[in-house]
Protein backbone atom coordinates (compact mmCIF):
# COMPACT_ATOMS: atom_id res chain seq x y z
CA UNK A 1 0.00 0.00 0.00
CA UNK A 2 1.05 3.47 -1.44
CA UNK A 3 1.57 5.46 2.19
CA UNK A 4 0.12 9.06 2.22
CA UNK A 5 2.75 11.73 2.35
CA UNK A 6 1.23 14.53 4.42
CA UNK A 7 -1.20 13.02 7.39
CA UNK A 8 -4.52 14.37 8.14
CA UNK A 9 -4.65 17.07 11.24
CA UNK A 10 -6.58 16.21 14.40
CA UNK A 11 -10.88 16.43 13.30
CA UNK A 12 -10.94 19.67 15.66
CA UNK A 13 -8.24 21.47 13.94
CA UNK A 14 -8.52 24.23 11.63
CA UNK A 15 -7.56 22.91 8.32
CA UNK A 16 -6.33 24.70 5.13
CA UNK A 17 -8.23 25.33 2.20
CA UNK A 18 -7.70 27.05 -0.85
CA UNK A 19 -10.60 28.90 -2.35
CA UNK A 20 -10.36 32.69 -4.41
CA UNK A 21 -9.87 35.65 -3.13
CA UNK A 22 -11.97 38.96 -4.22
CA UNK A 23 -9.05 39.07 -7.16
CA UNK A 24 -10.05 35.85 -8.40
CA UNK A 25 -6.92 34.63 -7.04
CA UNK A 26 -6.38 31.73 -4.64
CA UNK A 27 -5.53 31.52 -1.02
CA UNK A 28 -5.62 29.97 2.53
CA UNK A 29 -8.51 30.30 3.94
CA UNK A 30 -9.30 29.09 7.26
CA UNK A 31 -12.39 26.70 7.82
CA UNK A 32 -13.30 24.72 11.18
CA UNK A 33 -13.38 21.11 10.57
CA UNK A 34 -16.67 18.90 11.52
CA UNK A 35 -16.30 14.99 12.18
CA UNK A 36 -19.92 14.61 11.48
CA UNK A 37 -21.64 13.50 8.39
CA UNK A 38 -20.23 11.50 6.12
CA UNK A 39 -18.12 14.58 4.38
CA UNK A 40 -14.56 15.12 4.92
CA UNK A 41 -14.07 17.84 8.07
CA UNK A 42 -12.69 20.61 5.68
CA UNK A 43 -15.49 20.09 3.08
CA UNK A 44 -17.95 20.66 5.56
CA UNK A 45 -19.26 24.58 5.02
CA UNK A 46 -19.21 27.30 8.34
CA UNK A 47 -21.96 26.51 10.26
CA UNK A 48 -21.76 30.65 10.73
CA UNK A 49 -22.96 31.15 7.32
CA UNK A 50 -26.77 31.68 5.94
CA UNK A 51 -28.60 28.68 4.23
CA UNK A 52 -28.23 30.44 0.93
CA UNK A 53 -24.02 30.72 1.40
CA UNK A 54 -24.38 26.95 2.71
CA UNK A 55 -26.68 25.20 -0.23
CA UNK A 56 -24.25 26.82 -2.27
CA UNK A 57 -20.96 25.53 -0.65
CA UNK A 58 -22.02 21.70 -1.26
CA UNK A 59 -21.45 22.69 -4.82
CA UNK A 60 -18.19 23.29 -4.23
CA UNK A 61 -15.17 21.31 -5.46
CA UNK A 62 -13.82 18.19 -2.62
CA UNK A 63 -10.87 19.66 -1.12
CA UNK A 64 -8.11 16.65 -1.12
CA UNK A 65 -5.16 16.88 1.34
CA UNK A 66 -2.02 17.71 -0.06
CA UNK A 67 -0.29 14.93 -1.76
CA UNK A 68 4.01 14.66 -2.06
CA UNK A 69 4.58 16.67 -5.76
CA UNK A 70 7.00 14.08 -6.26
CA UNK A 71 4.59 11.02 -6.50
CA UNK A 72 3.47 9.99 -10.01
CA UNK A 73 0.23 10.28 -11.29
CA UNK A 74 -0.71 6.59 -10.99
CA UNK A 75 0.46 7.05 -7.36
CA UNK A 76 -1.51 10.02 -6.67
CA UNK A 77 -4.42 8.79 -8.14
CA UNK A 78 -3.99 5.41 -6.09
CA UNK A 79 -3.96 7.49 -3.29
CA UNK A 80 -7.07 9.31 -4.20
CA UNK A 81 -8.97 6.07 -5.22
CA UNK A 82 -7.74 4.21 -1.92
CA UNK A 83 -9.44 7.59 -0.01
CA UNK A 84 -12.08 8.30 -2.44
CA UNK A 85 -14.29 10.95 -1.95
CA UNK A 86 -16.95 9.60 -3.02
CA UNK A 87 -19.83 9.95 -0.51
CA UNK A 88 -20.14 6.59 1.42
CA UNK A 89 -23.87 6.81 2.34
CA UNK A 90 -25.14 3.68 1.52
CA UNK A 91 -25.64 0.87 4.23
CA UNK A 92 -25.39 -2.52 3.97
CA UNK A 93 -29.63 -2.82 4.07
CA UNK A 94 -29.42 -0.48 0.97
CA UNK A 95 -26.83 -2.32 -1.12
CA UNK A 96 -28.87 -5.59 -0.69
CA UNK A 97 -32.34 -3.99 -1.23
CA UNK A 98 -30.80 -2.71 -4.31
CA UNK A 99 -29.46 -6.30 -5.41
CA UNK A 100 -32.17 -7.94 -4.99
CA UNK A 101 -35.28 -5.50 -6.45
CA UNK A 102 -33.41 -1.86 -7.36
CA UNK A 103 -33.30 -2.44 -11.10
CA UNK A 104 -36.49 -4.64 -11.65
CA UNK A 105 -38.91 -2.34 -13.56
CA UNK A 106 -39.67 -1.88 -17.52
CA UNK A 107 -37.74 -4.59 -18.41
CA UNK A 108 -39.94 -7.13 -16.39
CA UNK A 109 -42.95 -5.44 -15.91
CA UNK A 110 -43.85 -3.94 -19.24
CA UNK A 111 -41.23 -5.53 -21.42
CA UNK A 112 -42.31 -9.06 -21.30
CA UNK A 113 -45.32 -7.84 -22.93
CA UNK A 114 -44.01 -7.65 -26.14
CA UNK A 115 -41.55 -10.72 -25.36
CA UNK A 116 -44.44 -13.32 -24.49
CA UNK A 117 -46.72 -12.03 -27.97
CA UNK A 118 -42.98 -13.25 -29.94
CA UNK A 119 -41.78 -16.07 -28.10
CA UNK A 120 -44.97 -17.72 -26.02
CA UNK A 121 -44.86 -18.63 -22.64
CA UNK A 122 -42.18 -21.76 -23.13
CA UNK A 123 -40.22 -19.40 -24.72
CA UNK A 124 -39.82 -16.45 -22.38
CA UNK A 125 -38.91 -19.16 -19.73
CA UNK A 126 -35.84 -20.64 -21.76
CA UNK A 127 -34.81 -17.10 -22.97
CA UNK A 128 -34.58 -15.80 -19.40
CA UNK A 129 -33.10 -19.13 -17.99
CA UNK A 130 -30.46 -19.27 -19.79
CA UNK A 131 -29.79 -15.23 -19.64
CA UNK A 132 -30.42 -15.57 -15.73
CA UNK A 133 -28.19 -18.04 -15.10
CA UNK A 134 -24.96 -16.81 -16.98
CA UNK A 135 -25.98 -13.86 -14.97
CA UNK A 136 -25.52 -15.33 -11.61
CA UNK A 137 -21.91 -16.24 -12.96
CA UNK A 138 -21.40 -12.74 -13.69
CA UNK A 139 -22.29 -11.28 -10.48
CA UNK A 140 -20.27 -13.76 -8.95
CA UNK A 141 -17.37 -12.15 -10.99
CA UNK A 142 -18.18 -9.26 -10.08
CA UNK A 143 -18.53 -9.68 -6.49
CA UNK A 144 -14.99 -11.40 -6.38
CA UNK A 145 -13.12 -8.12 -7.97
CA UNK A 146 -15.27 -5.43 -6.03
CA UNK A 147 -14.10 -6.39 -2.71
CA UNK A 148 -10.39 -6.93 -3.54
CA UNK A 149 -10.47 -3.35 -5.86
CA UNK A 150 -13.55 -1.33 -4.11
CA UNK A 151 -12.73 1.54 -6.41
CA UNK A 152 -14.84 4.65 -8.28
CA UNK A 153 -16.21 2.92 -11.36
CA UNK A 154 -15.64 -0.77 -10.10
CA UNK A 155 -16.03 -2.64 -13.34
CA UNK A 156 -15.95 0.43 -15.87
CA UNK A 157 -12.60 0.96 -14.53
CA UNK A 158 -11.94 -3.12 -14.46
CA UNK A 159 -11.36 -3.18 -18.42
CA UNK A 160 -8.75 -0.87 -18.80
CA UNK A 161 -6.96 -2.90 -15.86
CA UNK A 162 -6.99 -6.26 -16.42
CA UNK A 163 -7.92 -6.62 -20.53
CA UNK A 164 -6.58 -3.28 -22.39
CA UNK A 165 -7.31 0.46 -22.35
CA UNK A 166 -8.89 0.02 -26.02
CA UNK A 167 -10.94 -2.05 -24.80
CA UNK A 168 -11.73 -0.16 -21.26
CA UNK A 169 -12.38 3.05 -23.90
CA UNK A 170 -14.79 1.10 -25.97
CA UNK A 171 -16.76 -0.63 -23.35
CA UNK A 172 -16.90 2.36 -20.76
CA UNK A 173 -18.50 4.60 -23.47
CA UNK A 174 -21.04 1.30 -24.47
CA UNK A 175 -21.71 1.12 -20.61
CA UNK A 176 -22.19 5.17 -20.16
CA UNK A 177 -24.63 5.08 -23.21
CA UNK A 178 -26.38 2.47 -21.76
CA UNK A 179 -27.43 4.30 -18.70
CA UNK A 180 -27.72 7.41 -20.77
CA UNK A 181 -30.87 5.83 -22.35
CA UNK A 182 -32.07 4.05 -19.58
CA UNK A 183 -33.62 6.97 -17.28
CA UNK A 184 -35.66 8.44 -20.72
CA UNK A 185 -36.34 4.97 -21.43
CA UNK A 186 -38.00 4.16 -18.19
CA UNK A 187 -39.55 7.23 -17.66
CA UNK A 188 -41.62 7.03 -21.73
CA UNK A 189 -42.98 3.74 -19.91
CA UNK A 190 -44.11 5.72 -17.26
CA UNK A 191 -45.83 7.26 -19.48
CA UNK A 192 -47.27 4.11 -21.43
CA UNK A 193 -48.12 2.73 -18.32
CA UNK A 194 -50.15 5.70 -17.26
CA UNK A 195 -52.15 5.42 -20.64
CA UNK A 196 -53.78 2.17 -18.92
CA UNK A 197 -55.89 5.03 -16.52
CA UNK A 198 -56.12 7.74 -18.72
CA UNK A 199 -55.11 8.23 -22.56
CA UNK A 200 -56.41 12.40 -22.46
CA UNK A 201 -53.84 13.95 -20.72
CA UNK A 202 -50.34 14.34 -22.38
CA UNK A 203 -47.79 11.92 -21.39
CA UNK A 204 -45.13 14.72 -21.20
CA UNK A 205 -47.37 15.95 -18.25
CA UNK A 206 -46.60 12.34 -16.17
CA UNK A 207 -43.12 12.46 -17.25
CA UNK A 208 -42.15 15.67 -15.72
CA UNK A 209 -43.42 14.60 -12.55
CA UNK A 210 -41.05 12.25 -12.06
CA UNK A 211 -38.53 13.82 -13.77
CA UNK A 212 -38.95 16.70 -11.17
CA UNK A 213 -38.69 14.15 -8.46
CA UNK A 214 -35.37 12.66 -9.65
CA UNK A 215 -33.97 15.89 -10.13
CA UNK A 216 -34.19 16.79 -6.72
CA UNK A 217 -33.69 13.36 -5.22
CA UNK A 218 -29.78 13.76 -7.17
CA UNK A 219 -29.55 17.54 -7.19
CA UNK A 220 -30.24 18.63 -3.38
CA UNK A 221 -30.22 15.60 -0.75
CA UNK A 222 -26.91 13.35 -0.40
CA UNK A 223 -28.59 10.90 1.70
CA UNK A 224 -31.98 10.13 -0.52
CA UNK A 225 -30.99 7.78 -3.03
CA UNK A 226 -30.42 5.35 -0.72
CA UNK A 227 -33.41 5.44 0.94
CA UNK A 228 -35.77 5.62 -1.97
CA UNK A 229 -34.33 2.84 -3.13
CA UNK A 230 -34.89 0.83 -0.19
CA UNK A 231 -38.30 1.84 -0.24
CA UNK A 232 -39.15 1.48 -3.86
CA UNK A 233 -37.34 -1.99 -3.66
CA UNK A 234 -39.24 -3.33 -0.70
CA UNK A 235 -42.62 -2.28 -2.52
CA UNK A 236 -41.58 -3.97 -5.51
CA UNK A 237 -40.47 -7.07 -3.68
CA UNK A 238 -44.11 -7.49 -1.72
CA UNK A 239 -46.17 -6.72 -4.82
CA UNK A 240 -44.26 -8.97 -6.42
CA UNK A 241 -44.88 -12.06 -3.79
CA UNK A 242 -48.33 -10.79 -3.63
CA UNK A 243 -48.90 -11.33 -7.39
CA UNK A 244 -47.27 -15.14 -7.89
CA UNK A 245 -49.67 -15.66 -4.54
CA UNK A 246 -52.63 -14.37 -6.41
CA UNK A 247 -51.17 -15.97 -10.07
CA UNK A 248 -51.10 -19.75 -7.55
CA UNK A 249 -54.89 -19.17 -6.28
CA UNK A 250 -56.21 -17.80 -9.68
CA UNK A 251 -54.65 -20.90 -11.98
CA UNK A 252 -55.89 -23.45 -9.40
CA UNK A 253 -59.41 -21.97 -9.62
CA UNK A 254 -59.43 -20.06 -6.50
CA UNK A 255 -61.24 -16.83 -7.92
CA UNK A 256 -65.07 -16.66 -7.42
CA UNK A 257 -66.39 -17.32 -11.13
CA UNK A 258 -63.12 -18.46 -12.63
CA UNK A 259 -62.28 -22.50 -12.92
CA UNK A 260 -58.94 -24.03 -13.42
CA UNK A 261 -57.01 -22.67 -15.55
CA UNK A 262 -53.97 -24.88 -15.45
CA UNK A 263 -51.63 -25.04 -18.36
CA UNK A 264 -53.80 -24.67 -21.06
CA UNK A 265 -52.68 -21.38 -22.77
CA UNK A 266 -49.39 -23.68 -23.63
CA UNK A 267 -51.60 -25.89 -25.57
CA UNK A 268 -53.38 -23.09 -26.88
CA UNK A 269 -52.82 -21.07 -28.66
CA UNK A 270 -49.32 -22.85 -27.63
CA UNK A 271 -46.13 -22.75 -25.90
CA UNK A 272 -43.80 -21.16 -28.38
CA UNK A 273 -45.24 -18.50 -31.01
CA UNK A 274 -42.59 -18.38 -33.42
CA UNK A 275 -40.58 -21.21 -32.66
CA UNK A 276 -36.69 -21.04 -31.98
CA UNK A 277 -36.74 -17.78 -33.78
CA UNK A 278 -39.19 -16.77 -31.29
CA UNK A 279 -36.89 -17.51 -28.15
CA UNK A 280 -34.03 -15.99 -29.88
CA UNK A 281 -36.00 -12.99 -30.35
CA UNK A 282 -36.78 -12.58 -26.51
CA UNK A 283 -33.23 -12.46 -25.51
CA UNK A 284 -32.66 -8.23 -26.12
CA UNK A 285 -35.64 -8.55 -23.64
CA UNK A 286 -34.27 -10.91 -21.10
CA UNK A 287 -31.16 -8.60 -21.09
CA UNK A 288 -32.77 -5.55 -21.16
CA UNK A 289 -34.60 -6.89 -18.33
CA UNK A 290 -31.56 -8.05 -15.92
CA UNK A 291 -29.93 -4.70 -17.07
CA UNK A 292 -28.66 -3.23 -14.04
CA UNK A 293 -27.71 -6.79 -11.43
CA UNK A 294 -24.46 -5.49 -11.91
CA UNK A 295 -25.15 -2.03 -10.39
CA UNK A 296 -23.55 -3.48 -6.74
CA UNK A 297 -20.60 -3.68 -8.00
CA UNK A 298 -20.61 0.49 -8.72
CA UNK A 299 -21.52 0.83 -5.22
CA UNK A 300 -18.41 -0.79 -3.45
CA UNK A 301 -16.67 2.58 -3.41
CA UNK A 302 -19.98 4.19 -1.76
CA UNK A 303 -20.26 1.78 1.15
CA UNK A 304 -18.01 1.92 4.33
CA UNK A 305 -17.37 -1.93 4.09
CA UNK A 306 -17.68 -3.67 0.62
CA UNK A 307 -16.04 -6.66 2.48
CA UNK A 308 -19.18 -7.42 4.46
CA UNK A 309 -22.25 -5.78 2.60
CA UNK A 310 -20.95 -6.63 -0.82
CA UNK A 311 -21.09 -10.80 -0.64
CA UNK A 312 -24.18 -11.33 0.78
CA UNK A 313 -26.02 -8.76 -1.58
CA UNK A 314 -24.16 -10.63 -4.36
CA UNK A 315 -25.45 -14.23 -3.45
CA UNK A 316 -29.36 -12.54 -3.22
CA UNK A 317 -29.15 -12.33 -6.67
CA UNK A 318 -29.89 -15.68 -6.92
CA UNK A 319 -33.59 -15.04 -5.31
CA UNK A 320 -33.71 -12.06 -7.77
CA UNK A 321 -33.52 -14.40 -10.71
CA UNK A 322 -35.74 -16.94 -9.39
CA UNK A 323 -38.65 -15.21 -7.71
CA UNK A 324 -38.89 -12.17 -9.93
CA UNK A 325 -38.25 -13.44 -13.06
CA UNK A 326 -38.45 -17.20 -13.60
CA UNK A 327 -41.62 -17.51 -11.14
CA UNK A 328 -42.91 -14.36 -12.38
CA UNK A 329 -42.74 -14.91 -16.04
CA UNK A 330 -44.11 -18.67 -15.69
CA UNK A 331 -46.94 -17.12 -14.07
CA UNK A 332 -47.77 -14.91 -16.75
CA UNK A 333 -47.59 -17.77 -19.22
CA UNK A 334 -50.11 -19.80 -17.43
CA UNK A 335 -52.28 -16.63 -16.77
CA UNK A 336 -52.24 -14.45 -20.56
CA UNK A 337 -52.36 -16.19 -23.74
CA UNK A 338 -49.73 -14.85 -26.44
CA UNK A 339 -52.08 -13.70 -28.71
CA UNK A 340 -53.96 -11.48 -26.23
CA UNK A 341 -54.66 -8.03 -28.20
CA UNK A 342 -53.82 -6.02 -24.77
CA UNK A 343 -50.23 -7.21 -24.64
CA UNK A 344 -47.65 -4.20 -26.01
CA UNK A 345 -46.34 -4.66 -29.25
CA UNK A 346 -49.94 -6.06 -30.48
CA UNK A 347 -52.41 -4.27 -33.05
CA UNK A 348 -55.41 -3.33 -31.87
CA UNK A 349 -56.88 -2.95 -27.96
CA UNK A 350 -55.91 -1.25 -24.82
CA UNK A 351 -51.79 -1.85 -24.83
CA UNK A 352 -51.11 -2.61 -21.16
CA UNK A 353 -48.78 -4.64 -18.97
CA UNK A 354 -48.77 -8.62 -19.13
CA UNK A 355 -49.08 -8.88 -15.21
CA UNK A 356 -52.34 -5.87 -14.94
CA UNK A 357 -53.61 -8.22 -17.92
CA UNK A 358 -53.88 -11.34 -15.75
CA UNK A 359 -55.31 -9.48 -12.91
CA UNK A 360 -57.55 -7.72 -14.97
CA UNK A 361 -59.04 -11.13 -16.43
CA UNK A 362 -59.65 -12.41 -13.01
CA UNK A 363 -62.08 -9.67 -12.68
CA UNK A 364 -60.62 -8.56 -8.88
CA UNK A 365 -61.79 -4.55 -8.86
CA UNK A 366 -59.27 -2.23 -7.98
CA UNK A 367 -56.32 -4.14 -7.76
CA UNK A 368 -55.63 -4.05 -11.39
CA UNK A 369 -55.06 -0.25 -10.29
CA UNK A 370 -52.87 -0.81 -7.87
CA UNK A 371 -50.11 -3.47 -8.92
CA UNK A 372 -49.93 -0.54 -12.24
CA UNK A 373 -49.21 2.33 -9.32
CA UNK A 374 -46.64 -0.76 -8.22
CA UNK A 375 -45.07 -0.60 -12.25
CA UNK A 376 -45.10 2.75 -11.76
CA UNK A 377 -43.30 3.05 -8.64
CA UNK A 378 -40.66 0.14 -10.05
CA UNK A 379 -40.12 2.25 -13.08
CA UNK A 380 -39.32 5.74 -11.18
CA UNK A 381 -36.94 3.36 -8.96
CA UNK A 382 -35.03 2.38 -12.12
CA UNK A 383 -34.62 6.01 -13.37
CA UNK A 384 -33.53 6.76 -10.17
CA UNK A 385 -31.04 4.32 -10.08
CA UNK A 386 -29.92 4.82 -13.69
CA UNK A 387 -28.83 8.21 -12.71
CA UNK A 388 -26.41 7.37 -9.89
CA UNK A 389 -25.29 4.70 -12.24
CA UNK A 390 -24.52 6.89 -15.42
CA UNK A 391 -22.66 9.74 -13.05
CA UNK A 392 -20.48 7.28 -11.90
CA UNK A 393 -19.73 5.76 -14.82
CA UNK A 394 -19.12 9.15 -16.50
CA UNK A 395 -17.07 10.15 -13.37
CA UNK A 396 -14.86 6.83 -13.90
CA UNK A 397 -14.65 7.28 -17.79
CA UNK A 398 -12.59 10.78 -17.18
CA UNK A 399 -10.53 9.46 -13.88
CA UNK A 400 -9.61 7.09 -17.16
CA UNK A 401 -8.60 10.02 -19.16
CA UNK A 402 -11.53 9.04 -21.80
CA UNK A 403 -13.29 11.83 -21.36
CA UNK A 404 -13.28 15.25 -20.74
CA UNK A 405 -11.72 16.38 -16.74
CA UNK A 406 -14.58 18.25 -16.04
CA UNK A 407 -16.51 15.44 -15.48
CA UNK A 408 -13.97 14.12 -12.55
CA UNK A 409 -15.54 16.92 -10.38
CA UNK A 410 -16.83 15.72 -7.07
CA UNK A 411 -18.45 18.67 -4.76
CA UNK A 412 -18.36 18.25 -0.96
CA UNK A 413 -21.17 16.34 -0.67
CA UNK A 414 -19.41 13.38 -2.25
CA UNK A 415 -21.01 13.58 -5.62
CA UNK A 416 -19.92 13.81 -9.02
CA UNK A 417 -22.43 16.42 -9.79
CA UNK A 418 -20.91 17.52 -13.65
CA UNK A 419 -22.10 14.07 -14.31
CA UNK A 420 -24.83 13.70 -12.50
CA UNK A 421 -26.29 17.67 -14.66
CA UNK A 422 -24.77 15.56 -18.04
CA UNK A 423 -27.11 13.11 -17.35
CA UNK A 424 -30.28 14.79 -16.27
CA UNK A 425 -29.65 17.01 -19.44
CA UNK A 426 -29.70 13.92 -21.45
CA UNK A 427 -32.42 12.55 -19.35
CA UNK A 428 -34.63 15.09 -21.27
CA UNK A 429 -35.13 12.95 -24.06
CA UNK A 430 -38.08 11.29 -21.73
CA UNK A 431 -39.77 13.93 -22.91
CA UNK A 432 -40.32 12.43 -26.23
CA UNK A 433 -43.19 10.50 -24.71
CA UNK A 434 -45.34 12.54 -25.84
CA UNK A 435 -44.63 11.97 -29.45
CA UNK A 436 -46.61 9.84 -31.80
CA UNK A 437 -44.21 7.20 -32.78
CA UNK A 438 -43.87 6.77 -28.50
CA UNK A 439 -44.13 2.50 -29.02
CA UNK A 440 -41.17 2.68 -31.44
CA UNK A 441 -38.92 5.11 -29.36
CA UNK A 442 -39.60 2.62 -26.44
CA UNK A 443 -38.47 -0.29 -28.64
CA UNK A 444 -35.49 1.66 -29.79
CA UNK A 445 -34.21 2.46 -26.45
CA UNK A 446 -34.51 -0.80 -25.05
CA UNK A 447 -32.88 -2.67 -27.59
CA UNK A 448 -29.71 -0.29 -27.29
CA UNK A 449 -29.78 -0.94 -23.73
CA UNK A 450 -30.26 -4.63 -23.89
CA UNK A 451 -27.55 -5.39 -25.97
CA UNK A 452 -24.78 -2.74 -24.11
CA UNK A 453 -25.18 -5.58 -21.17
CA UNK A 454 -23.90 -8.39 -22.93
CA UNK A 455 -21.13 -6.27 -23.82
CA UNK A 456 -20.50 -5.18 -20.27
CA UNK A 457 -21.33 -8.65 -18.64
CA UNK A 458 -18.99 -10.77 -21.01
CA UNK A 459 -16.00 -8.38 -20.33
CA UNK A 460 -16.35 -8.37 -16.42
CA UNK A 461 -16.30 -12.30 -16.43
CA UNK A 462 -13.22 -11.66 -18.84
CA UNK A 463 -11.75 -9.33 -16.46
CA UNK A 464 -12.13 -12.19 -13.38
CA UNK A 465 -10.26 -14.71 -15.86
CA UNK A 466 -7.13 -12.17 -16.42
CA UNK A 467 -7.74 -11.37 -12.87
CA UNK A 468 -7.00 -14.85 -11.79
CA UNK A 469 -4.36 -15.45 -14.42
CA UNK A 470 -2.16 -12.58 -13.00
CA UNK A 471 -2.74 -13.97 -9.71
CA UNK A 472 -1.07 -17.05 -10.38
CA UNK A 473 1.66 -15.86 -13.09
CA UNK A 474 2.72 -13.38 -10.26
CA UNK A 475 3.01 -15.58 -7.38
CA UNK A 476 -0.47 -14.90 -5.32
CA UNK A 477 -3.02 -17.56 -4.29
CA UNK A 478 -7.16 -16.76 -4.03
CA UNK A 479 -6.46 -17.19 -0.55
CA UNK A 480 -5.44 -13.79 -0.37
CA UNK A 481 -8.97 -12.89 -1.71
CA UNK A 482 -11.74 -11.86 0.96
CA UNK A 483 -14.32 -13.34 -1.42
CA UNK A 484 -13.94 -15.93 -3.92
CA UNK A 485 -16.64 -16.35 -6.74
CA UNK A 486 -18.92 -19.89 -5.88
CA UNK A 487 -19.05 -20.18 -9.54
CA UNK A 488 -15.48 -19.96 -10.01
CA UNK A 489 -13.68 -19.73 -13.54
CA UNK A 490 -15.65 -22.47 -14.96
CA UNK A 491 -18.85 -19.81 -14.54
CA UNK A 492 -17.32 -16.85 -16.13
CA UNK A 493 -16.11 -19.36 -19.02
CA UNK A 494 -20.07 -20.29 -19.20
CA UNK A 495 -21.45 -16.54 -18.80
CA UNK A 496 -18.75 -15.59 -22.19
CA UNK A 497 -19.67 -18.85 -24.52
CA UNK A 498 -23.70 -17.57 -23.28
CA UNK A 499 -23.28 -14.13 -24.57
CA UNK A 500 -21.78 -14.88 -27.43
CA UNK A 501 -24.33 -17.31 -28.41
CA UNK A 502 -27.15 -14.36 -27.56
CA UNK A 503 -25.21 -11.96 -29.79
CA UNK A 504 -25.19 -14.65 -32.87
CA UNK A 505 -28.68 -15.17 -32.30
CA UNK A 506 -29.87 -11.46 -32.09
CA UNK A 507 -27.72 -10.77 -34.99
CA UNK A 508 -30.16 -13.55 -36.75
CA UNK A 509 -33.02 -12.16 -35.83
CA UNK A 510 -32.60 -8.86 -36.75
CA UNK A 511 -31.32 -9.58 -39.91
CA UNK A 512 -34.69 -12.02 -40.42
CA UNK A 513 -36.71 -10.44 -37.81
CA UNK A 514 -39.70 -12.56 -37.16
CA UNK A 515 -42.78 -12.07 -39.57
CA UNK A 516 -40.91 -9.80 -41.59
CA UNK A 517 -38.31 -9.40 -43.97
CA UNK A 518 -34.79 -8.30 -44.14
CA UNK A 519 -35.12 -4.54 -43.13
CA UNK A 520 -32.09 -1.68 -42.70
CA UNK A 521 -34.35 -0.16 -39.81
CA UNK A 522 -35.14 -3.34 -38.34
CA UNK A 523 -31.80 -4.85 -38.40
CA UNK A 524 -30.15 -1.39 -36.46
CA UNK A 525 -32.42 -0.76 -34.38
CA UNK A 526 -32.07 -4.34 -32.91
CA UNK A 527 -28.59 -4.63 -33.65
CA UNK A 528 -27.37 -1.18 -33.44
CA UNK A 529 -24.55 -1.44 -30.00
CA UNK A 530 -22.49 -3.54 -31.89
CA UNK A 531 -21.29 -1.32 -34.30
CA UNK A 532 -20.89 1.76 -32.29
CA UNK A 533 -18.68 -0.55 -29.92
CA UNK A 534 -16.84 -1.24 -33.32
CA UNK A 535 -16.33 2.46 -33.94
CA UNK A 536 -15.42 2.96 -30.09
CA UNK A 537 -13.07 0.55 -30.38
CA UNK A 538 -11.71 1.95 -33.65
CA UNK A 539 -11.42 5.75 -32.13
CA UNK A 540 -9.52 4.58 -28.95
CA UNK A 541 -6.62 4.03 -31.62
CA UNK A 542 -6.73 7.09 -33.59
CA UNK A 543 -6.95 9.42 -30.46
CA UNK A 544 -4.80 7.56 -28.36
CA UNK A 545 -2.50 6.07 -30.96
CA UNK A 546 -1.92 3.00 -28.85
CA UNK A 547 -2.75 -0.06 -30.32
CA UNK A 548 -2.29 -2.83 -27.46
CA UNK A 549 -5.08 -4.99 -28.00
CA UNK A 550 -4.40 -6.99 -24.48
CA UNK A 551 -2.54 -7.29 -21.79
CA UNK A 552 0.18 -9.72 -20.35
CA UNK A 553 -0.41 -11.31 -16.92
CA UNK A 554 2.45 -9.83 -15.96
CA UNK A 555 1.79 -6.36 -16.94
CA UNK A 556 -1.40 -6.53 -15.25
CA UNK A 557 -1.73 -4.44 -12.19
CA UNK A 558 -2.74 -6.37 -8.98
CA UNK A 559 -1.89 -3.93 -6.42
CA UNK A 560 -3.18 -0.60 -6.65
CA UNK A 561 -6.22 0.38 -4.75
CA UNK A 562 -6.54 -3.07 -4.16
CA UNK A 563 -7.92 -3.30 -0.60
CA UNK A 564 -5.03 -5.14 1.74
CA UNK A 565 -5.80 -7.91 4.53
CA UNK A 566 -3.64 -9.44 6.71
CA UNK A 567 -3.15 -12.44 5.22
CA UNK A 568 -3.26 -14.86 8.32
CA UNK A 569 -5.79 -13.10 10.04
CA UNK A 570 -7.51 -13.78 7.11
CA UNK A 571 -7.23 -16.98 7.07
CA UNK A 572 -7.71 -17.45 10.49
CA UNK A 573 -11.79 -15.17 10.50
CA UNK A 574 -12.21 -18.01 7.38
CA UNK A 575 -11.56 -20.84 9.49
CA UNK A 576 -13.30 -19.97 12.18
CA UNK A 577 -16.29 -18.61 9.79
CA UNK A 578 -16.48 -22.39 8.08
CA UNK A 579 -15.78 -24.71 11.84
CA UNK A 580 -18.49 -22.21 12.92
CA UNK A 581 -20.97 -23.13 10.06
CA UNK A 582 -20.11 -26.70 9.73
CA UNK A 583 -21.58 -27.16 13.24
CA UNK A 584 -24.88 -25.58 12.16
CA UNK A 585 -27.74 -27.56 10.49
CA UNK A 586 -28.07 -27.88 6.75
CA UNK A 587 -30.94 -25.53 6.19
CA UNK A 588 -28.92 -22.82 7.87
CA UNK A 589 -25.58 -23.81 6.11
CA UNK A 590 -27.53 -24.16 2.66
CA UNK A 591 -29.22 -20.50 3.62
CA UNK A 592 -25.88 -18.68 4.42
CA UNK A 593 -24.63 -20.32 1.06
CA UNK A 594 -27.09 -18.73 -1.27
CA UNK A 595 -27.60 -15.29 1.12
Amino acid sequence: MLEKVLKREQTEATLDVVSPNSNGEFSPEISKGSSSGDDNSSNVPDQNRGFFSKFLDQYKPYQFESLDPNLTAAERQAIIDADTPMARALKTRHIKMMAIGSCVGTGLFIGTGSALKTGGPAGILIGWAIVGVSIYCVVQALGELAVAFPIPGAYVEYNSRFISRSWGFAVAWNIALQWFVVMPLELVAASLTIKYWNDDVSPAAWVCIFYAVIFCIHMFFTQAFGETEFICSTIKIVATIGFILFGIIYNAGGVSGHGYIGGKYFYNPGAFANGFKGVCSVFVTAAFSFSGTELTGLTAAETPNPRKSLPSAIKQVFWRILFFYFICLLMIGLLVPYNDTGLLGSTGGKKASPFVLAIQQAGVKGLPSVFNAVIMIAVFSVANAAVFACSRTVNSIAQQGFAPKIFCYIDRRGRPIVAVITTLIVGLLCFLAASKYEETIFNWMMAISGLCSIFTWGSICFCHIRFRRALAVQGHSIKELAYVANTGLIGSYFAIVIMALILMAQFWVALYPVGGKPDPSTFFQAYLTVPVMIVSYILYFIIFREFKLLKTAEEIDITTDRRQFDIELLEQEIAEEKALLASKPFYYRFYKFWC
